[in-house]
């Protein structure tokens, strides 16, 4: 991995408590721009740091722990970019792991300075969803919200906003959008605070989408069963094949060239 050499990370933000502090620079300590009025509609992508050896792992030894890295890193920059194109709202991105010691750090860096960053905050993958739901409601009281992760890099800005049209005005309180795997890959809710429900559903499970599914719809305050709808089915990335089928259905995308590189490309041996 190779950092970031420059101090491109001080146009972004941070989101801090109930309110929203900017990330501040060592060189001037001035605070970046500020986020003003409270947003609508919000973007939440939960988010781990592409540092090799850290992330997607089960691509491995197929590419390198670098090679791996650098596939999620294009993931990351594909779903931030369709984050960034949703009419009207805000992105928050709650991130795991230091960005600068990231594959392709300057580009990410570059993609996070127009994001509100949050630091995930929980020992678990429920708790750090509801934590990052959590911030997202203290920050911006009355948004609507659709989270994603980065192992969907073929969702498009039109997808997230048709999500966020469900539950803003469209009669939905939730919506989840289960995956083939058995988990699932999108969550919005009306009312963001409500992620508190799921925080207990166990995860990494060929289950966890059903589950997660049946326990929004269990008659809890603010979610009535018949206002939790469904997303459209998708595949994430987990493993070789997955990657590869997924970047057959975004040709022309960064991940797409990354999986091209990194997996499709005989790498040669040592005599």
């Amino acid at each position: 991995a190779h950092p970031a050499r420059d101090d491109r990370r001080r146009t972004g933000h941070t989101l801090m408590g109930d309110g929203v502090e900017p990330i501040r620079t060592p060189r001037t300590n001035r605070p970046a721009m500020r986020t003003s009025s409270p947003g609508t509609r919000v973007v939440l992508v939960l988010a781990k740091a592409p540092v090799a050896g850290r992330v997607k792992t089960r691509l491995m030894p197929a590419a390198t722990p670098e090679g791996a890295a650098g596939i999620a890193a294009a993931a990351l920059l594909d779903t931030l970019e369709a984050a960034a194109a949703v009419p009207g709202a805000r992105v928050v991105v709650a991130l795991e792991g230091g960005e600068r010691l990231a594959e392709r750090a300057d580009e990410v860096v570059d993609a996070l300075a127009g994001t509100v960053v949050v630091p995930q905050r929980g020992h678990t993958l429920g708790e750090r969803i509801t934590a990052a739901h959590d911030d997202v409601a203290a920050a911006y009281p009355g948004a609507a919200i659709v989270q994603i992760g980065m192992d969907t890099p073929q969702v498009d800005a039109g997808l997230l906003g048709d999500a966020l049209d469900l539950v803003d005005g469209g009669g939905a309180d939730a919506a989840l959008g289960l995956a083939l795997d058995g988990g699932w890959w999108a969550l919005a809710l009306a009312d963001p605070r409500r992620a508190a429900v799921i925080a207990t559903v166990p995860t990494s499970r060929d289950d966890t989408g059903p589950r997660t599914l049946a326990t929004l719809r269990a008659g809890h305050d603010g979610l009535d069963p018949v206002r939790v709808l469904e997303l459209p089915l998708l595949s994430d990335v987990d493993n070789p094949g997955d990657a590869v089928t997924v970047a057959d259905l975004v040709p022309t995308g960064r991940f797409a060239r990354a999986v091209a590189d990194q997996l499709l490309t005989p790498r040669s041996s040592s005599p």
